[in-house]
């Protein structure tokens, strides 16, 4: 049995969330993704939400053929308990880190990421590296911001 290599593609990151409007609302409104798709598994209690950039070379692409999605995984009745909390791999343990976006312009995203109330880990006038930034999603995971020259 043999396996093409080429075919192989990176399809997405899953985050666990407590609130799925919360984090919704952060991913769509404030890093400007679209959310994908949805599914609901009432009995097994839980739901999916596939969330990406509109990118041309995708449209029309069903799921398992795009790149780069997250997918954020709901365990229903988590959003009701105040206390609750996932383990984002970034505390005193540590272990895993972050996903990246790419922006435009550093100092407008995080001007913009200022007036929509995003919580700042790191701003590029804090620290030696100065070219990027870090923010978090509503349950603490990690969102590296960089600037793309070629965008600009």
């Amino acid at each position: 049995m043999t396996t093409d290599l080429s075919t192989y593609r990176y399809n997405h990151t899953m985050y666990r969330i407590r609130d799925p409007k919360a984090s919704i609302k952060f991913y769509t409104e404030v890093l400007g993704m679209t959310l994908l798709e949805e599914y609901h598994k009432s009995e097994a209690k839980f739901s999916l939400y596939f969330l990406g950039y509109a990118d041309p070379g995708s449209e029309g692409l069903v799921r398992l053929a795009r790149q780069g999605l997250l997918e954020l995984t709901h365990n229903h009745g988590t959003e009701d308990d105040a206390n609750f909390a996932y383990n984002t791999g970034n505390g005193d343990i540590g272990g895993y880190g972050h996903i990246a976006i790419t922006v435009d312009d550093l100092q407008a995203a995080c001007t913009r990421f200022d007036t929509l109330g995003a919580k700042f880990i790191k701003r590029p006038e804090e620290g030696r590296m100065k070219h990027i930034a870090f923010i978090a999603d509503p349950d603490g995971y990690r969102i590296e911001i960089l600037e793309n020259p070629m965008l600009k």
